[in-house]
C-alpha cells in the first residue's frame, strides 16, 4: 500500500504535511567518521548543558482517526481499537495472555504485559499520566492527559540541505499474524513527505515485544539519523535493580535525554550535586580510561567539561544511584533484574551502536512515578548515516525469560 492510497481520514492537514526547520549551526558528519566521543551536532548548549531538541508532537495536528474504519479494515488479527479524543488505542492480545497497547498517531507503546510462569501476567513497561493545565488562564479548569514513559521514538532526521524533521505522526498501514502465534502492526510516518520513507513495525510474540524502524532513503543524497528508541522499564525501585553484562563497556556521562515522552524527576542531579564527576567518583566500579599518549590526555581533559568517561568494571551493576550514561560498546543483549518484583527482562539492540541508561535514583517512593529504569538504543554521540538508495533497519527487543 502506498501513501497515496490512504484514506484522507488519516492524513494531517495538507498545509502541515511537512514541517521543516533550518539547520544553521549543524555540520553534517562524514560517514567515515569513527570518533564515538564526539557529541552529535543535534545537541545544542543550554545553560552549559547539551540536550537534543526534538519538536513537540502537537506541532503537527492530525485529523481525528476513524476507529470504526480501523475495526472493519483490520479485524481478525488479535487487535482491537478504541478512540480517545482525537487519538486511538490499538490493543494487541495473544491467547497466552501477553498484551501490548499502542497509541495512534504518536506511535507510543504504553503497556507490555508479559505472560509469566505462574499463569498470570506482569507489566514490563512504566508509564504515567499527568494533568497539564490548558492555556489561556480562562480555560485553566480544563486539563489534558499527558502520557509519558513506555516505549517511544525520539529521533531526528537531517538532510545535507539542512532540512530537519522528527517522525511524530504515524498512520496504520497493515496488520499481520493472529492471536495464536504473533501479531505485527506496521505504521508509516506521515511527517517526512517524499524525502525518505520511514516505517515502524511493532511485533508481539508469546515471549517478546519488538520495535523495528525501517528507513528507506530513495533520494540521491545521504540522510542523518540521531536520537534513540527510549524504553521505560517498570521496577519496584532502582535500589533493587541490576544490569547484567556491562563489564568492559566504555561509557560517557551526559545530561538526561529530554523528549516529549521521557520521564525525568524534577530534582534529578540535586541529590548528588550533579556534577557527573561527583556522582561517578562515588561509584566503586568506575575507573578512568587508560591514557596512551598526550593527544588522548587532552581529549579526556576536554571531556571533564561535558562529564566523565570511563570503562565499566562491574558486571552486576547496581542502579540505585542517579545516573545518565551512554555506553558505546555495550553487549547487544542486556539483562535487567528486579529483585523486588522477582523478575527480569532481556533488552536486545539492533542496528544502534550505543546504549543510553538513566536511573532516577532510589530517593522516591516504591512502585511510584519514578520506579523505573530508562534504556535507549541510541545514536546520540555518533549519528547514523543512511546513504543514498539505502535501507536501514534498527530496533530493539524486549524478551521475557519468565515463562
Amino acid at each position: 500500500m502506498t501513501m497515496a492510497s490512504f484514506s484522507p481520514l488519516f492524513l494531517p492537514n495538507p498545509i502541515n504535511f511537512l514541517t521543516t526547520k533550518p539547520v544553521t549551526s549543524q555540520t553534517f558528519p562524514s560517514s567515515s567518521s569513527s570518533s564515538s566521543s564526539s557529541v552529535s551536532p543535534n545537541y545544542k548548549l543550554a545553560n552549559d548543558k547539551r540536550e537534543l531538541i526534538v519538536p513537540r508532537v502537537a506541532s503537527i495536528p492530525c485529523q481525528p482517526i476513524n476507529v470504526d474504519y480501523l475495526e472493519e479494515e483490520f479485524s481478525g488479527h488479535g487487535v482491537t481499537f478504541q478512540g480517545i479524543g482525537d487519538s486511538c488505542v490499538a490493543k494487541m492480545a495473544l491467547e497466552n495472555g501477553s498484551t501490548a497497547i499502542l497509541m495512534l498517531p504518536t506511535g507510543l507503546i504504553t503497556s507490555y504485559k508479559a505472560a509469566m510462569w505462574h499463569g498470570g501476567t506482569d507489566e514490563i513497561l512504566h508509564s504515567s499520566v499527568s494533568d497539564e493545565e490548558v492555556k489561556p488562564p480562562a480555560a485553566a479548569a480544563a486539563a489534558a492527559a499527558a502520557i509519558q514513559g513506555g516505549v517511544s521514538l525520539a529521533l531526528d532526521f537531517t538532510t545535507r540541505d539542512g532540512v530537519s524533521w522528527s517522525p511524530c505522526n504515524w498512520a496504520l498501514q497493515s496488520i499481520r499474524g493472529n492471536s495464536q502465534d504473533s501479531i505485527q502492526v506496521e505504521l508509516i510516518n506521515i511527517d517526512s513527505g517524499s524525502i525518505v520513507e520511514v516505517k515502524y513495525i511493532v511485533t508481539l510474540k508469546e515471549d517478546e515485544l519488538s520495535s523495528e524502524l525501517v528507513v528507506s532513503n530513495s533520494s540521491s543524497s545521504p540522510v542523518q539519523l540521531a536520537g534513540c528508541i527510549l524504553s521505560h522499564l517498570r521496577v519496584s525501585s532502582p535500589e533493587a535493580t541490576y544490569a547484567i553484562g556491562l563489564e568492559g563497556s566504555d561509557f560517557f556521562s551526559r545530561p538526561p535525554f529530554s523528549s516529549d515522552f521521557g520521564i525525568i524527576p524534577p530534582d534529578f542531579g540535586q541529590k548528588t550535586g550533579f556534577g557527573f564527576g561527583q556522582l561517578l567518583n562515588q561509584m566503586a566500579f568506575w575507573r578512568p580510561k587508560a591514557e596512551s599518549n598526550g593527544d588522548e590526555t587532552k581529549s579526556n581533559e576536554g571531556e571533564s567539561e561535558e562529564g566523565m568517561q570511563g570503562e565499566e568494571t562491574d558486571n552486576y551493576k547496581h542502579l540505585r544511584e542517579q545516573m545518565s550514561l551512554i555506553y558505546t560498546s555495550a553487549p547487544r543483549n542486556l539483562t535487567v533484574i528486579d529483585r523486588g518484583r522477582r523478575n527480569s527482562v532481556i533488552v536486545g539492540r539492533k542496528g544502534f551502536d550505543e546504549l543510553y541508561m538513566l536511573s532516577p535514583g532510589s530517593y522516591h517512593e516504591l512502585y511510584g512515578k519514578y520506579s523505573y529504569i530508562c534504556l535507549g538504543q541510541s545514536a546520540m554521540l555518533k549519528p547514523i548515516i543512511v546513504g543514498a538508495e539505502e535501507v536501514l533497519r534498527v530496533g530493539q527487543d524486549l524478551y521475557n525469560p519468565n515463562l
